[in-house]
């Protein structure tokens, strides 16, 4: 853990589409091995990962970064899901647990692209209420704080840079109308390393077990350009046949970069989506923790 953690040495830039949910108590990652996807009991204090959650029927609700400080504090990072509504839900599962649950509206979250001061990998940095993540990958170095007390400067152009930058490593970003449609499989979640088929139960596991090691995952996400806007929703076609769905967009330039849910044997030409011609854009690796 960072002892001399500088709040002002790096310009960081809002991400006002993210939230923090804190999970702390005696059981808080007890529970977080129980509800999420990934294997949060093998993961060392002080470090953090991808990690899901999903349906009893195996459909991603959301996708997070989970940061475990300790056995007793975990908080999870947020894109595009109200925390409010996600702290709700995780709350009717608490029971008997030695466990509180809270969505901080207090907690700036901001970004940079900037290499960390201290956070490396999967390794954390905490000091003083502001934890850094290291959000890095193959496209160049990203940072994530989430800061309790100093704010971030609004800046619509580097939040959709952010985001198209998540987009490019295959990090899918999904909005109301994209959640609980897609099994981990489909979002190519395995990229990030974001659930195990090993750990115990959790909801969705069977069905995420099952397609794994009977190899019945038949699509997954690839990464597209378009000219003009194309939304998540639309239909991606492929002569007169739709064969697969936007998930995430992001403007990126003058073009709209996509991530659609397609066959794993299709090449990815010849595709169209709202009548746009799709090209083909390969995914970066580097953010899997």
């Amino acid at each position: 853990m960072a002892d001399n953690l500088s709040r002002t040495s790096t310009p960081f830039y809002a991400l006002s589409d993210h939230a923090l949910v804190t999970l702390e108590g005696p059981d808080a990652a007890g529970f977080a091995q129980a509800q999420f996807a990934n294997d949060v009991a093998g993961l060392p204090a002080g470090q953090w990962q991808w990690n899901a959650w999903l349906t009893p029927k195996g459909r991603v609700i959301a996708v997070f970064a989970l940061a475990k400080l300790a056995e007793d504090r975990v908080w999870l990072v947020l894109p595009d899901h109200p925390a409010p509504a996600f702290a709700d839900a995780l709350r009717r599962f608490v029971f008997r647990r030695k466990l509180k649950i809270e969505s901080r509206a207090d907690a700036t979250i901001g970004g940079a692209f900037a290499a960390p001061l201290v956070a490396h990998g999967a390794t954390l940095s905490m000091d003083a209420g502001v934890l850094e993540l290291d959000w890095s990958g193959a496209g160049g170095p990203r940072t994530l704080r989430v800061d309790v007390a100093a704010p971030a400067t609004d800046d619509a152009r580097q939040q959709a840079a952010w985001r198209a930058a998540d987009l490019r490593h295959g990090l899918p970003r999904l909005s109301d109308a994209q959640r609980e449609q897609w099994t981990p499989q489909q979002l190519a979640l395995d990229r990030l390393a974001a659930y195990s088929v090993k750990k115990g139960c959790y909801p969705g596991q069977e069905i995420v077990a099952r397609t794994h090691f009977l190899g019945k995952a038949k699509r997954a996400l690839q990464g597209f350009h378009t000219a003009e806007p194309v939304g998540p929703g639309a239909m991606v076609r492929d002569s007169e046949r739709d064969i697969g769905e936007v998930v995430s967009a992001a403007p990126e330039g003058p073009q709209t970069l996509l991530l659609a849910v397609l066959p794993l044997d299709h090449t990815g030409e010849g595709l169209s989506a709202d009548a746009q011609p799709l090209a083909r854009v390969p995914l970066l690796d580097g953010l899997r923790r």
